[in-house]
C-alpha cells in the first residue's frame, strides 16, 4: 500500500509539472493533464480499495446495520469525492461559477440521498414521543 502511494504521488507530481508547463502554451491541454491524472489516481484507488470496501462492508453487516443505510452512507462517500475532485478541476480553470454549481449539485444530492434515513429518524423520534 506504501509503494502504490510513492506511485501515485509521482504521477501527481509529473502531472502537476506538465500542466504547469502546458498552461503557458495552451490551457486547454493544462486542463486535460489534470483530468487524466484526476482519473489515473481514482482507477488506483478503486483497484486497491476493493479488498477493504469489501472487509468494510462485511463489519458493517456484522453490527446489523440495515443495508440500505449502508448503501446510503457509500453513495455520499462517492458523491462528496466527485464533487470535490469536479470542483477543483473547474477552479483550476478558472471557472469559480461552475464550481460553485457543482459544489451545490453535491451537497443537494447528499440531502437527497439521505431522505430515507431522515424519514426513519423522524419515525423513531415520533415513537419516543
Amino acid at each position: 500500500m506504501v509503494d502504490s502511494c510513492f506511485s501515485v504521488a509521482a504521477i501527481c507530481i509529473c502531472a502537476v509539472m506538465l500542466s504547469l508547463l502546458l498552461k503557458r502554451y495552451c490551457r486547454e491541454q493544462s486542463l486535460f493533464v489534470a483530468l487524466v491524472a484526476c482519473i489515473t489516481v481514482i482507477g488506483a484507488f478503486a483497484a486497491s480499495a476493493g479488498d477493504l470496501l469489501n472487509d468494510l462492508r462485511e463489519i458493517l453487516e456484522e453490527s446489523e446495520i440495515s443495508p440500505e443505510y449502508i448503501s446510503v452512507a457509500f453513495k455520499a462517500a462517492a458523491v462528496c469525492i466527485i464533487t470535490q475532485i469536479t470542483t477543483e478541476l473547474c477552479r483550476d480553470s478558472g471557472e469559480g461559477a461552475i464550481a460553485s454549481a457543482a459544489e451545490l449539485w453535491g451537497r443537494g444530492t447528499v440531502v437527497l440521498l439521505s431522505v430515507p434515513i431522515i424519514r426513519t429518524l423522524i419515525g423513531i423520534i415520533g415513537e419516543f414521543l
